[in-house]
């Protein structure tokens, strides 16, 4: 992997971690996995679980659902990270009533120095129907704009599609 960020994207249940998740192990590099979630409920319990299983043995996990930038900066230059997701860790930001451009803005700052090379998991939310509701339409318009911040800073994106990658910018 020549990409020092790179982002994958896609739907809920594209395969996009899955696919990042391959090329974090094809680096052959020791593996750093940055977990945005949070389990506030058994369903999330589950979900994390079953993301640890599928990942198997060798990854140095850590939680980190708001402060990404420190959990970035204790990564050792020959490492490499996966950090999943952008978008619950922009959850986790607007919920706790942040400035998402001001967090948005230090998220890309601490991925540009990140010693190691990133791959960042992120969602497509754009194709979906518009929210009924201020806050899911809020949620919406800053994902577009962290993802669109995110592709203009990687040199590669992949957009993931029924497990299928397709490369929007840079070369797999």
């Amino acid at each position: 992997m020549g990409a020092k960020l790179t982002i994958v994207t896609g739907g809920a249940k594209s395969g996009k971690s899955r696919f990042a998740e391959t090329l974090v192990l094809a680096t052959g590099r020791p593996r750093t996995y940055i977990a945005t979630a949070q389990a506030w409920d058994d369903e999330m319990h589950s979900k994390i679980a079953a993301h640890r299983a599928d990942r198997g043995a060798g990854w140095h996990t850590v939680e980190a659902p708001r402060d990404v930038a420190a959990a970035l900066a204790s990564v050792a230059a020959e490492g490499v990270v996966l950090l999943d997701c952008a978008t619950m860790w922009l959850t986790n930001a607007l919920l706790a009533e942040a400035d998402l451009d001001a967090e948005s803005t230090a998220l890309l700052a601490a991925l540009a120095t990140c010693p190691a090379p990133v791959v960042v998991v992120t969602n497509e939310l754009g194709w979906s129907i518009v929210p009924d509701n201020a806050l899911a339409r809020r949620f919406r318009d800053a994902q577009g704009r962290l993802n669109q911040r995110l592709a203009a800073q990687a040199d590669l994106v992949v957009a993931v599609i029924s497990g299928l990658p397709l490369a929007l910018k840079g070369t797999l």
